[in-house]
């Protein structure tokens, strides 16, 4: 699954992960995809959506998740806890940071206005990274059918999100397995 032919030093997945971590902050599957199989060629585009998967499927974050199989993969139990530590360790200074800034300043209207606009940027970062792999991976009709559902069922009908995904999941099973038939 994982690119058997490179070693990947302890160093580097810190490194990495700690690159995801402090330039996805609020937003970080975008920039995941981007360092994971762009910039340092982990893996390629299929075994990353791959990780994803496996990661959404196991609890907690996708990302850390991620950091965690990648880390293993490349360096065993040290590379996963090297790899968690480099995601986590900034972006929690940063948070500190930041909430003591937020404490001093937050009865001013412009700091509202700017994390409304951050929040904007960070959800166009993630629609942008999903088309992004949409149109590399190819998820077919029965995919893009139950995307089509899961978007209306969200945003049009304004449905709970952990319903929509629950409801969709046998819907997409059967609706796979009935398309792969023909």
């Amino acid at each position: 699954m994982i690119n058997q032919d490179r070693t990947v030093g302890l160093a580097e997945l810190f490194r990495g992960f700690a690159t995801i971590g402090v330039l996805g902050f609020g937003g970080v599957a975008a920039i995941a995809r981007h360092v994971i199989v762009e910039q340092y060629q982990w893996l390629t585009e299929k075994e990353y959506a791959t990780v994803l998967g496996m990661g959404q499927v196991l609890p907690g974050a996708n990302t850390v998740n991620a950091a965690v199989i990648i880390g293993d993969r490349f360096q065993g139990p040290k590379g996963s806890v090297v790899g968690v530590l480099g995601l986590m360790v900034l972006p929690v200074l940063i948070l500190i940071g930041l909430a003591a800034l937020y404490n001093q300043f937050s009865d001013i209207p412009a700091v509202g206005v700017a994390l409304s606009a951050a929040g904007a940027a960070a959800a166009g970062m993630v629609i942008g990274t999903g088309l992004k792999m949409a149109w590399k991976i190819k998820p077919g009709l029965a995919g893009c059918l139950i995307a089509l559902l899961a978007v209306t069922a969200i945003l049009v009908l304004r449905w709970p999100m952990v319903y929509v995904v629950v409801g969709l999941i046998p819907i997409a099973l059967l609706l796979t397995r009935w398309l792969g038939k023909k």
